[in-house]
Parts: C-alpha cells; structure tokens; sequence
C-alpha cells in the first residue's frame, strides 16, 4: 500500500510547516525532499543514522542518504508513488526530532 502523491500546492504547503519547525531548512531537489544534517563528529553523525534506521524500518520507508564524517545527507521521495507523499514529510519531521 503506497501513499497518494503530493500535488505541488500540497508539497509546498508541507514544506512550509516543516521547515518553520526545523533548525535548518529542508529544499526540494527535483521530486525529492533535501537536506544536509551537521553533527559534531562522526559518531553523532552515525547515532542519528541508527536512531532514523529504526523508525525508518518501523515505517517502512527508507531514506536515500549518505554519511560523510560528521554530515549526513538526506533525499526522501516515495518511489511507489514517483514522487513526494505524506510519508516523506512524516519522516523529515521524525529525522528533525531525531537530530535534536
């Protein structure tokens, strides 16, 4: 069962709650949510990765992502739905509780 895409006045609408909470804005790169997380060092770096995995693997939706020492980079879209859905904005919100 996949979500329904996101129509781009949704998207933006979405993208504007989210990143009036966030610490540092989320962009739209295409059909895809983006955003960098800084960390201190690599191993917060990678805390943050396990603590997303486990509600990732919860939620059954995975992030594209890659870590580079202290940075993780982010991409969320929902590949079922070929495009941004609810559930990218749900995790985005769960990863900026997460990073906190």
């Amino acid at each position: 069962m996949t979500s329904s895409r996101l129509d781009s006045r949704a998207i933006e609408a979405a993208l504007s709650e989210l990143n009036a909470a966030a610490a540092s804005p989320w962009s739209l790169n295409g059909e895809k949510l983006h955003k960098i997380f800084q960390f201190r060092d690599f191993v917060d770096a990678f805390g943050f990765m396990s603590r997303v995995a486990l509600v990732a693997e919860a939620m059954n939706h995975h992030p594209d992502w890659c870590n580079v020492y202290n940075r993780v980079l982010v991409d969320l879209s929902t590949h079922d739905a070929g495009g941004l859905t609810a559930l990218d904005f749900t995790l985005a919100r769960r990863m900026e509780d997460l990073a906190g």
